[in-house]
């Protein structure tokens, strides 16, 4: 249980209903990050469509490098609740747990593309130093082959997951196995 107050589905009304089952629609299931903002639920909603727009959206960046990152900045966050989740979803990209595992503990000895090593390496300092990220670290994303829209991009899924991180880690969310399987992706 999260350290403050929430209503479950089953005690939902109004406009917390109505988001719960849209949310469990679109997404096969109702998750412990959104279910913690239920005393809220018009942050509920804008949280939900930014994950959306920054995971599901069109990019230059597949979907299995924004899971990616997802893991890669959750894990140096320390943020078990979000490793757990988006190692499952970059298990269903990748079908290899050992690869998966080894990005969660050191994505730098997993054999990447010098593209993917130049994302993971901006999306790893701007989550531990953020004001040390400078324009060369920006140009060493454009050397890589990166456009400025895949950068935005890059920058936007690592700033989201230092944001969920927060949330999850400042408000106790639980994580478990039946919690964490079931998505669609």
């Amino acid at each position: 249980m999260p350290w403050i107050d929430q209503i479950d589905e089953d005690a939902a009304t109004g406009e917390l209903k109505d988001l719960y089952d849209t949310i469990a629609q679109r997404r096969g299931k109702l998750s412990n990050i959104m279910r913690v903002h239920s005393l809220h639920p018009g942050a509920m909603q804008a949280h939900m469509d930014l994950y959306l727009r920054i995971m599901f959206d069109r990019s230059e960046l597949r979907r299995e490098e924004r899971e990616l990152i997802a893991v890669v900045v959750s894990a140096a966050n320390g943020c078990t609740y979000c490793v757990r989740h988006h190692a499952e979803a970059l298990r269903a990209y990748w079908k290899d747990e050992e690869r998966v595992r080894q990005a969660a503990r050191d994505y730098r000895q997993l054999d990447l593309s010098e593209r993917t090593r130049a994302m993971l390496a901006y999306a790893s300092d701007l989550t531990r130093a953020p004001a040390a990220v400078d324009e060369a670290a920006v140009e060493r994303l454009r050397a890589a082959g990166l456009s400025d829209r895949a950068i935005l991009d890059i920058n936007l899924v690592t700033s989201y997951f230092n944001f969920v991180n927060r949330i999850a880690e400042g408000l106790g969310v639980d994580v478990s196995e039946q919690e964490v399987g079931g998505y669609r992706y």
